[in-house]
């Protein structure tokens, strides 16, 4: 009964990142934008506000606003096994607009669950886009990957754990590596890395300011 269950919930999920992060949006219109966000995050999931924080700490009890906010990716950088992702894209409010970030990972059960949120620097226009980039990391050498891995860790930066001025995550395979840092007068930093096959690929570091 239980294999049941759990084979169901795998099938009824989102198929991929960009799937899931559409579903979340759409729950927000339908359900409540903090409502979607405690529904859609992971028992650990960390939020920028804009300093670092637990998000059920934050959103615990948090009444939903009139109006949610509405979002839409526009890339998403993936692991070889597809079970981790980051996606990047916009957000739209009548009275601004804006660009975010959200790492997110597929539980046993099949199911996606975001596990960083944050926002970037403000984007531009009241049009969300349709269309996602999206770049899937490489299979190949998983024994040099695991060295690079291993070194990347290493690195003090990347072993502070969240909710404090930094934290770092990587998917199973280790074919994409995340971190974020945050300063105490606001200032935050992404970084993602995905596997070439030979070493590691930075494909998107940026700074947001306050």
């Amino acid at each position: 009964m239980i294999l049941a269950s759990l084979l169901l919930a795998a099938a009824a999920a989102p198929a991929t990142a960009v799937d899931a992060e559409r579903a979340f949006a759409a729950d927000a219109q339908r359900q409540g934008q903090w409502t979607a966000f405690r529904k859609w995050a992971a028992p650990d999931a960390v939020m920028w506000t804009p300093q670092a924080v637990w998000a059920h700490d934050f959103l615990k009890g948090r009444k939903d606003p009139a109006q949610s906010v509405e979002w839409s990716p526009t890339h998403s950088w993936q692991s070889c096994d597809g079970r981790t992702a980051v996606n990047v894209g916009r957000w739209y409010l009548a009275d601004g607009t804006g660009r975010w970030i959200t790492l997110w990972m597929r539980q046993p059960s099949g199911t996606w669950r975001w596990t960083f949120d944050g926002q970037l620097e403000p984007g531009t226009g009241t049009v969300l886009p349709r269309r996602v980039a999206i770049r899937i990391a490489s299979c190949a050498n998983p024994r040099l990957r695991t060295a690079r891995v291993a070194a990347e860790y290493a690195q003090p930066l990347n072993r502070t754990a969240p909710p404090g001025d930094s934290g770092y995550g990587r998917s199973a395979d280790g074919t994409l590596l995340f971190n974020w840092t945050v300063a105490a007068d606001g200032i935050r930093r992404t970084r993602v890395q995905l596997w070439t096959g030979r070493r590691f690929s930075l494909v998107h570091d940026e700074v947001t300011r306050p």
